[in-house]
């Protein structure tokens, strides 16, 4: 068995079940949720084991309580094969009375409705994605968001990254899937394929039992990689889709990108909303992302090479990637990941904002020469919120995949995205 590689969900799993009966770990399929889960658990009930699952649908369906029985915390994998477990959970926390009893793990959503009751005070959710770059090793953590938050950093910061933009265009296209990670290179890239190809031809269907043509989610998914990381409409996306398919309607492409939100396939970034200075108006779209750049590379049908050979795609799936590394190591102090984006064109492709309310804004630079560019707008931004009525930024920070870090005289740090951590 290959060596478990510790994750960022290690800590944020660990201490949900010191709060809570029960915590559900939702995200994709492959991202390490059971993994992740069984360095916790003493106990566990696989579903999809081939040999038992009809045996365990049938007793979740008659005696669920059976399923629940063992040392606690008991990992109950792929919950949602039989939903009826989740009330089961919940009776069960209610009736015990103490944290820790059950960790739950889903790659999919049930539909709505499944379950009697939402297990709120009860059951703790906790998002898990694909590994980070410094979950992989490929970021040497010498920026921790902790630290940014906290202004630990000293006047002369300086950091350097060793990952140069060729390794950085292969992790981009192998993706956080743990299993990928320590493979020779043609397997590690053949994986975000293997994934996408499910995706297509079963997942996206299976998870409310409706079939969707194979050839429309393929085209969707392609039309979401041509404009990830941009705030495109449905509508877009949908006229995108009809030069090859004139009879899809705005009903389905919205039911298709349900359904792949559903299955953690995509997830978008949604706009912050802070108090501004002035009347302007603050944009409330979202911009598409899918929940790993390896999958909008797979869908492609491109490369590493490819990606080096077409920086335009290369620059926006760069800011999926950091988007995707903020947003775990955000999960980390019960932060949530944002975009802002007004009326008069000014925006950060990313703001983390943590419950207590400090925040800091990013703006994500490729290279060098976009570094004053993006440093101009976080000032900008920063000087627009009303900080009488919000917190001062506790950083402002351009994310770029250069070598060296430091910090600018205006105060905007310069971090490449090879030595940031959570």
């Amino acid at each position: 068995m290959r060596e478990y590689l510790p994750r960022i969900a290690d800590r944020v799993v660990a201490a949900a079940l010191q709060t809570s009966g029960a915590v559900l770990i939702e995200g994709p399929k492959w991202c390490g949720k059971t993994w992740t889960a069984q360095q916790l658990a003493k106990s566990a009930l696989f579903m999809q084991d081939p040999d038992r699952t009809a045996a365990y649908i049938q007793t979740a369906s008659t005696q669920s309580s059976l399923l629940l029985q063992g040392e606690t915390p008991r990992l109950l994998d792929e919950w949602q094969m039989a939903p009826v477990l989740w009330d089961a959970v919940r009776f069960a926390v209610d009736q015990r009375g103490q944290t820790g009893q059950f960790i739950l793990t889903g790659s999919a959503v049930p539909t709505e409705g499944t379950t009697a009751h939402t297990g709120t005070g009860r059951i703790s959710r906790r998002k898990m994605r694909p590994m980070s770059l410094f979950e992989s090793g490929e970021s040497n953590g010498a920026v921790s968001l902790a630290a940014l938050f906290a202004s630990h950093l000293d006047q002369s910061f300086g950091v350097t990254s060793v990952l140069t933009v060729e390794q950085l265009a292969f992790a981009l296209a192998r993706g956080g899937w743990p299993a990928s990670v320590g493979e020779s290179d043609q397997n590690a890239l053949a994986r975000a394929y293997d994934y996408m190809d499910a995706v297509i031809f079963t997942d996206v269907s299976r998870v409310d039992d409706v079939e969707r043509n194979p050839a429309r989610v393929r085209a969707l998914l392609r039309s979401y990689a041509r404009n990830v990381a941009t705030m495109a409409s449905a509508a877009t996306i949908r006229e995108d889709i009809a030069a090859s398919d004139t009879s899809i309607s705005d009903k389905t492409v919205a039911e298709y990108i349900s359904a792949l939100e559903r299955i953690h396939v995509i997830e978008n970034l949604p706009a912050w909303n802070p108090a501004v200075r002035s009347k302007t108006a603050v944009r409330s779209s979202v911009t598409r992302h899918f929940v790993d750049p390896s999958l909008a590379v797979a869908v492609l049908r491109s490369s590493p090479h490819g990606l080096l050979h077409d920086f335009e795609t290369f620059g926006l799936l760069f800011e999926s990637l950091c988007v995707r590394d903020l947003r775990v190591y955000a999960s980390a102090h019960d932060g949530e990941v944002f975009h802002y984006r007004d009326k008069t064109g000014l925006d950060a492709d990313a703001v983390v904002q943590l419950r207590d309310g400090r925040w800091g804004a990013i703006e994500v630079k490729m290279g060098a020469g976009g570094v004053d560019e993006g440093a101009a707008n976080l000032l900008r931004l920063a000087n627009r919120v009303d900080q009488g009525r919000m917190n001062s930024p506790s950083f402002l920070m351009v994310l770029t995949a250069t070598q060296f870090g430091y910090r600018r005289p205006d105060g905007v740090l310069v971090v490449p995205i090879g030595c940031l951590k959570d």
